[in-house]
């Protein structure tokens, strides 16, 4: 009878969790949490009709959106800006930039990104859906799309840009409208339009 007093209090005991073990446990689940929330944004265009994921520009497809864009000059929108390098680049060149992308975090980030940085200040990052934003003030348009993505937006380009409003399509090119220059190879091409009327 003693021996089994004497497990069932260490059993007690035992079964109690230390504070040090308390606060692990905490900061564990806060952490699993925390990064379960951050990365929402970041899995949710999956579950879209269109899934447009965030895959940073490469340096050689911000070199060959550089070189289509070379001569031009006014107003620029980065479609899909995800983290806005190319904003910031597009800006460096002298354009009014500015990115429109869904993804909170992104354009959270490149506002603050866009307020350290004396040279694009003037940019601007738009958390909307692109097939509700004007395309009309922009006369030249960058835009990292996919495939399933780029016949739809290849008819708003059509019924919103004016005359001479250049396109640069990386990654998937416009499945219609045919090119004027092709810079790059692989998944770095990049592909440049002009709008006719």
């Amino acid at each position: 009878m003693e021996l089994e007093s004497l497990q069932n209090s260490g059993t007690k005991r035992a079964s109690k969790l230390s504070p040090v073990g308390k606060v692990l446990i905490y900061t564990t689940g806060g952490l699993a949490l925390g990064v379960s929330i951050v990365c929402i944004p970041f899995v949710s265009p999956a579950l879209r009709k269109v899934c447009l994921p965030y895959v940073p520009a490469t340096t050689d497809q911000l070199a060959g959106v550089t070189k289509a864009l070379a001569g031009r000059n006014g107003k620029l929108l980065d479609v899909g800006s995800g983290d806005g390098r190319i904003v910031f680049t597009a800006a460096k060149l002298g354009f009014k930039a500015d990115g429109v992308e869904l993804n909170p975090w992104l354009v959270y980030y490149s506002r603050l990104a866009a307020l350290m940085n004396p040279q694009c200040r003037g940019s601007k990052f738009y958390r909307r859906n692109l097939w509700k934003f004007d395309l009309k003030p922009y006369n030249n348009i960058v835009i990292f799309g996919v495939e399933q993505m780029m016949q739809e937006f290849e008819n708003k380009l059509l019924s919103e840009t004016s005359h001479d409003t250049i396109i640069v399509a990386c990654r998937f090119p416009l499945p219609n409208m045919v090119p004027i220059e092709t810079i790059g190879h692989g998944v770095d091409t990049v592909w440049k339009y002009v709008v006719k009327r």
